[in-house]
């Protein structure tokens, strides 16, 4: 018989905007902040433990983020975030 004893998913997000209107990097680097803290603010929202690994800008104003988080909630996952 086997169980899980630990799980955690690593991802690599990137959050980008269509720039069909013709928006400036700036404005689009800050649709994507914004878009980035709203999924932080849903995963704590939703208790999910989470640790954000890295943020990276790119040049067309997209962000890549690398991120590990919780599988589900009865996977222990404190061995990936000590």
């Amino acid at each position: 018989m086997k169980r899980v004893k630990a799980a955690c998913i690593m991802q690599t997000l990137v959050f980008m905007q269509k720039n069909e209107l013709g928006y400036g990097r700036e404005h689009i680097l800050q649709l994507n902040k914004r878009e980035i803290e709203h999924y932080k603010a849903t995963l704590d929202r939703t208790k999910t433990r989470y640790q954000i690994v890295s943020e990276e800008e790119q040049e067309d104003g997209s962000i890549v983020v690398h991120v590990k988080k919780q599988y589900n909630d009865k996977a222990d996952v404190s061995e990936y975030f000590d």
